[in-house]
């Protein structure tokens, strides 16, 4: 029986304490299983595994630990040559690396070390149990959309449709405008496609995928939307208009914030920022061409996961 997967990239939280001998050990158990291992190369120098690497972001791993002898990559050249990757952290990690991939639709497997894990959801004391059946083709798969978009500026003496992009961003969970720490209110114009929506005062506005609605988005007061929805929820942070509440929105357009007054104002793309925008400048968003890939064990349920994560068994039996 022809192997499922061959060459396998392992990408750790490698800030998280005595994280170092659990990714060894993975990288051992994956090779055991008959793959080759690459590891992600900022996991590797931060694992004190290699120095200096080459023009294109790869390394051989020194003899350090049990690590000697596999490969050091770059995210680009992982993309190219892996076809899974094990992502080993908290939903932080996954995120960055996600956005990485997606353009390769490399799938991603979620070994969770961090706290909540809704996208990395395999415990790490179960991974052996959950990612065997996977290595050998046996899994679910799911896919995310994601939001792509930027911050567009009018340029100096020109009229209000020359604009240039000084910004780009891409995320898997959602674009947030809001105020600096010490300002006031920020006033936000809100268009989508031709049509205007609104314009409101508030601490910011969040524009979140599915995957992002159990985010920032939910501590705001956003619905959950189920990642096979083909939408985005839009939610105002704090607004001052009790009125203005979320909305959810098809994905099939684009939806653009207008900067109209406040101070210090910034525009975030899973945590990617811009400060310091002008009144006038515009955020536009828009959905991605590119899709993140995801594997779960057989029998991998979101409603599990909403059950677990948000702990609404606690009330039932």
């Amino acid at each position: 029986m022809p192997k499922a997967f061959r060459h396998a990239a392992i990408v750790g939280k490698f800030q998280a304490r005595g994280i170092a001998p659990v990714l060894e050990e993975i990288a051992h158990f994956l090779t055991s299983r008959g793959l080759d291992v690459i590891f992600e190369r900022e996991t590797a120098q931060a694992m004190g595994a290699i120095g200096a690497v080459g023009e294109h972001g790869a390394g051989r791993i020194g003899e350090i630990g049990g690590l000697g002898g596999f490969e050091a990559m770059s995210a680009e050249e992982i993309g190219r040559r892996c076809d899974i990757a094990i992502v080993v952290g908290g939903d932080g990690t996954m995120l960055g690396f996600a956005r990485e991939m997606a353009r390769f639709q490399v799938p991603l497997v979620g070994i969770n070390a961090g706290r909540l894990g809704f996208i990395t959801d395999i415990p790490i004391d179960r991974y052996k149990e959950s990612l065997a059946p996977i290595l050998d083709g046996d899994y679910e798969e799911e896919h995310r959309s994601m939001l792509e978009g930027g911050v567009w500026r009018q340029s100096d003496g020109q009229s209000d449709e020359v604009c240039e992009r000084i910004f780009e961003g891409l995320s898997l969970n959602d674009v947030v405008v809001s105020r600096g720490g010490t300002a006031g209110m920020v006033e936000l114009r809100v268009d989508v496609g031709d049509d205007f929506v609104a314009n409101l005062r508030a601490d910011g506005l969040i524009v979140s995928t599915p995957t992002g609605s159990t985010a920032y988005a939910l501590s705001a007061g956003g619905p959950i939307l189920h990642p096979a929805i083909g939408g985005w929820v839009v939610v105002p942070i704090a607004s001052h208009t009790l009125s203005n509440r979320p909305i959810v929105l098809p994905d099939s357009g684009e939806v653009r914030i207008g900067i109209v007054a406040g101070k210090d104002v910034s525009a975030s793309f899973d945590m990617h920022n811009l400060a310091s925008l002008l009144h006038g400048d515009q955020i536009r968003v828009r959905r991605s061409a590119h899709q993140v890939r995801f594997l779960h064990p057989r029998g991998w349920s979101y409603y599990a996961t909403l059950r677990r994560k948000l702990r609404w068994y606690e009330g039932g039996v």
